[in-house]
C-alpha cells in the first residue's frame, strides 16, 4: 500500500503500533519533514497525556508543528508556538467523538491546521458532512 500511496505523491510516514514487519522495516518510528520551510515532527506513539505537549515539543526541537496519532482523538493545541496536532482517525473512531481527518496548509512557515470531522453512511464510506 505504501509503494501505491507514494506513485501517487511524496508519502512521508512513521511506523504505528499495528503496522505488519515489512512496514515496519520501511518507516522510523519518528521523523522530521520540511514543508514550505516549515519543520513538521511526526511520531505515531506520543506517550501518556500527562505532559504529552511539552514532552512532544522537547522530542522534536526546532519543529513548528508536531504530529502524533495512536490515540485517534483529535487534538489542535499549542505549545508555546508549536503546534501540536493529531489527526484523529478516518477508519476507527474509538474514543473520539467522530471520524475525522486534519488539513494543514502551509506557507512560508505558517501553518493553519483544520480539523475535518467526517461521517460514514451505510457502507462505511467517509465523507465530509
Amino acid at each position: 500500500m505504501l509503494q501505491e500511496l507514494r506513485e501517487l505523491a511524496p508519502v512521508e510516514g512513521v511506523v504505528g503500533n499495528m503496522d505488519e514487519a515489512a512496514l515496519r522495516e520501511l518507516l522510523p518510528e519518528r521523523r522530521v519533514v520540511e514543508v514550505e520551510g516549515a519543520r513538521l515532527g511526526i511520531v505515531h506513539v506520543a506517550g501518556p497525556s500527562v505532559g504529552r505537549g511539552e514532552r512532544l515539543v522537547s522530542t522534536f526541537p526546532g519543529c513548528d508543528a508536531i504530529v502524533y496519532g495512536h490515540t485517534h482523538v483529535p487534538e489542535v493545541s499549542r505549545v508555546s508556538d508549536v503546534w501540536v496536532l493529531n489527526p484523529g482517525s478516518p477508519t476507527e473512531r474509538r474514543g473520539a467523538p467522530a471520524h475525522g481527518m486534519l488539513m494543514l496548509a502551509i506557507d512560508s512557515r505558517h501553518i493553519r491546521p483544520e480539523l475535518v470531522t467526517l461521517r460514514l453512511d451505510e457502507a462505511n464510506r467517509c465523507s465530509v458532512p
